[in-house]
């Protein structure tokens, strides 16, 4: 599969279908109900449903969705919620979220994002911050925590579990049974559901996604239905998507870019695979076979990692001509960034090469992806180089919760690596004295809900949004993001250190590397802790005399300190001196999610381990 060039232009002169723009519909619910009249029959979702022989893919069309999202929207309104009423969902991602969520719509009412992993007390503030009368709550593990903090939500009405049987009480239902009252409700008042969706504007709350504040409360971002429906059509202007496009969605929706992502359909057409589960995402590659998917940069650096690690320990000609076509593939990817096509022999080599290594590569991702797209935080530029070279476009994209995901994104027809793209139609951008970037259009956020004060502070009286971000706009109109302002540091010299884009760099070089956190803001030099890929450091034991061994003991192993030491002065050297990373530590054990280390989207959260690594990093500093 050999990539067209892409198109060199500008983003003045790029095509955009304006009339996409300003027909949106009112509303999610509008929305919904549009692309059903349009797409009955075709697929919705494909979902992974338990079977004799494991798991069966079943698909659901537009009109199959469009009997559940109803009548579980009627059996919502049947509870007793008004327009603009919160009702949440606590869950990881699946089918039933992304139903819960169509019907909160069409109902009216607001959706609630509350990720698996939140903690009782996190949950209980956000369910008594929100108002929220209704929780969809995943199964009997989120079930116990609500039950933890009910008497501090007197405010919660119901909570419809997704899967088990709930025990026998007048608080708890099923989805079956909230279908079954919204059936009866329908029975009584068939227009419920299409009053509903007409009588909702386009200022109307749909979403408040909570994230954190630097209280340590969560911040729930006010998103109204104008956020998603523009999103939705800027996207489609843009003309990367089409209805005959299939998705595969991982990412947890509780986040803003995977409910961006859930959107997209309903403006576009095209079907979605969803499965939540990480370790799933190749097995399901493969049967799914998707054109395009969402992804966080671990999720490339992982793949990137392990396919490198493969192919050399195969050895032999296949490791040769696996380094052949890396190589070919970055000329290559270079070539089609300045809108060249590869000419006499390299375009020669670059297609055996193709249909002998990268067509196989394609196809561990099913063989059909057209692109991916990229965000939450940086990704290395060699890794993207490399995906591209192979056959597979990253489109790097950058945004907030609070610009409801997607601001700027690379096209398929116009990218450059290291930058985010180029802003979504409707989308001002200003860099700062400071470097700062601010952004003003249609998908900023109404602000935080009940909290005045943060929402002056990111919103000014111009209607500016400041980002918190540092970038800077290149003479195409390419955005560069720097850093997150308040993670630049200054060491005890005087120099500026941006951390991200070091830890990127290294986590391109080091192919065992799960997480580089770089630390140093007023000491005399930079340091770092280093945590390492396990399935990677499995692979590498193997080959040093450790395989069986327990991973801390492995990872804290000379030979393994040795190694990282290794990448650590490649990295150093293409740094500036004040950037050098002069002393590390490697943990025992690897950053996570459920640590609350990560974020569910898998981005560092880089307070929280400074101050639980506070030791180890103090060490580097002393003796």
């Amino acid at each position: 599969m050999l990539r067209a060039t892409p198109q060199i232009h500008s983003p003045a002169d790029e095509p955009i279908d304006q009339s996409v723009l300003d027909g949106r519909a009112a509303s999610v619910g509008h929305l919904f109900r549009d692309r059903v009249a349009a797409s009955a029959g075709r697929p919705a979702f494909l979902h992974a449903v338990a079977s004799a022989s494991g798991e069966d893919w079943v698909t659901v069309t537009w009109s199959e969705l469009d009997t559940v999202v109803r009548e579980l929207g009627a059996g919502i309104i049947a509870l007793g919620v008004e327009p603009e009423d919160r009702v949440a969902i606590a869950s990881g991602t699946r089918y039933e979220w992304a139903v819960a969520d169509l019907a909160i719509m069409v109902a009216g009412a607001a959706t609630t994002t509350i990720y698996p992993t939140t903690i009782a007390d996190d949950v209980a503030f956000i369910l008594g911050d929100s108002a929220t009368k209704v929780v969809f709550a995943e199964d009997a593990e989120q079930l116990e925590k609500l039950r933890s903090v009910r008497t501090r939500t007197p405010g919660l009405g119901r909570v419809v579990l997704m899967t088990g049987v709930p025990d026998a009480d007048d608080w708890t239902l099923t989805l079956d049974e909230l279908r079954a009252l919204g059936r009866e409700y329908l029975a009584g008042d068939p227009g419920a559901v299409d009053a509903r969706i007409d009588a909702t504007r386009p200022d109307q709350l749909a979403t408040i996604i909570y994230t954190s504040g630097t209280t340590g409360r969560p911040k729930g971002v006010r998103l109204p239905h104008r956020c998603w429906t523009y999103e939705s059509a800027a996207v489609e202007a843009i003309d990367i998507l089409s209805e005959d496009d299939v998705q595969y969605l991982w990412l947890p929706l509780a986040h803003v870019f995977g409910k961006n992502l859930l959107t997209l359909p309903l403006q576009i057409g095209f079907a979605t695979a969803i499965d939540g589960r990480i370790d799933r995402i190749v097995d399901n590659l493969a049967v799914v076979k998707p054109t395009f998917m969402g992804a966080a940069p671990r999720i490339f650096e992982k793949a990137y990692a392990r396919i490198q690690m493969m192919m050399e320990a195969e050895g032999g000609l296949k490791a040769r001509l696996f380094r052949a076509a890396s190589d070919t593939g970055r000329q290559v990817s270079e070539l089609r960034e300045q809108g060249r096509d590869p000419s006499g022999m390299l375009a020669l080599k670059y297609a055996v090469l193709d249909r002998l290594v990268a067509a196989k590569i394609r196809q561990r991702f099913g063989g059909n992806i057209r692109f991916f797209i990229s965000g939450s935080a940086a990704l290395n530029q060699d890794i993207a180089r490399w995906f591209d070279g192979m056959g597979m476009l990253i489109a790097e994209g950058y945004g907030l919760t609070e610009t409801s995901a997607a601001s700027f994104v690379n096209r398929t027809k116009a990218y450059r690596y290291g930058t985010v793209g180029w802003p979504l139609p409707g989308i001002e951008v200003r860099i700062a004295g400071d470097g700062e970037i601010l952004l003003r259009g249609p998908g900023n956020m109404e602000g935080y809900h009940n909290n005045p004060e943060a929402t002056a502070e990111t919103i000014d009286a111009d209607g500016w949004l400041h980002t918190g971000d540092i970038g800077e706009l290149d003479e195409r109109g390419f955005l560069s993001i720097t850093d997150r302002k308040k993670d630049l540091f200054k060491t005890s010299g005087g120099k500026y250190v941006a951390p991200s884009v070091i830890e990127s760099r290294f986590k391109g070089l080091c192919p065992y590397a799960s997480q580089l956190v770089v630390h140093g803001a007023d000491r005399n030099f930079v340091s770092a802790l280093v945590t390492l890929d396990a399935d990677a450091m499995a692979a590498w034991a193997a080959q040093h005399g450790m395989a069986g061994r327990p991973y801390a003991e492995v990872v804290t192993s000379p030979e393994a300190h040795a190694m990282v030491q290794g990448y650590v002065d490649e990295l150093n050297a293409g740094l500036n001196r004040w950037e050098t990373i002069k002393k590390f530590t490697i943990l025992e054990h690897d950053l996570s999610v459920e640590d609350g280390e990560l974020t569910p989207s898998l981005k560092l959260k880089r307070k929280v381990v400074a101050d639980r690594y506070q030791g180890l990093l103090d060490a580097h500093y002393t003796g």
